[in-house]
């Protein structure tokens, strides 16, 4: 199997996409690009220096160095992988990732790094926007429920104290904003093959993508 695969994994919160695309990338040799962390990054950092506003995202975004090294995220040099994953980050990523600029700036870097190595890269527009002529494209999904519960106990583990219905009303806001943003929507790509993770495990899941793959 080549090195230079590309392979686009899309999906919702909570579908498992990000799980299960470290792992294919492991298996694939490939390098693992996780977009969402990216806008996540930038958000972060927007935040910490007290200039959450368009203008200022838009320049943090032009100005900020992002690099994947064995499964971590590192901003102008730092490694961020779990500041990014905290709640205040969840409430305003989907603003960040809203920004036609911001989206602009990061397609472009995500596209560089895809043209010089194999990537399995997720998102929620990676088989649509971010890499339209990908070799394979995925798109998982799962019901509310079962996307909430995942989101829900992942939250109890870092020890975050959230009910069920708040996370649950967060996901779902967080679909509607990202479905009907003006700048690159979220949707599925016409030719990405869905799979409902609803009652499967991460393993089940990894074998039915590599099933695909090999398939070619």
């Amino acid at each position: 199997m080549g090195k230079s695969l590309k392979i686009a994994i899309d999906g919702p919160a909570g579908s498992g996409k990000s799980t299960i695309a470290k792992i294919l990338a492991e298996k694939l040799s490939l390098l693992y690009i996780d977009t969402g962390a990216m806008y996540r990054a930038i958000t972060f950092k927007a935040l910490k220096l007290g200039r959450f506003n368009t203008k200022d995202i838009i320049d943090i975004a032009e100005n900020s160095q992002i690099i994947f090294d064995k499964g971590r995220i590192y901003l102008d040099g730092m490694d961020v992988t779990e500041e990014i994953r905290k709640p205040e980050i969840d409430e305003k990523v989907s603003f960040t990732a809203s920004i036609p600029e911001v989206r602009e700036r990061l397609v472009m870097l995500q596209r560089k790094m895809a043209a010089e190595q194999g990537v399995v890269m997720d998102g929620r527009d990676i088989g649509t926007v971010v890499l339209p002529d990908a070799d394979y494209k995925f798109f998982l999904t799962a019901n509310i429920e079962e996307r909430a519960i995942r989101r829900y106990n992942e939250l109890l583990k870092k020890g975050v104290l959230k009910s069920f219905q708040e996370v649950k009303e967060e996901i779902i806001r967080r679909d509607k904003n990202d479905a009907e943003r003006e700048c690159s929507p979220f949707k599925k790509a016409e030719d990405a093959v869905e799979i409902d993770t609803t009652d499967k495990d991460i393993n089940t899941v990894v074998k039915e993508l590599m099933e695909y793959i090999k398939k070619g």
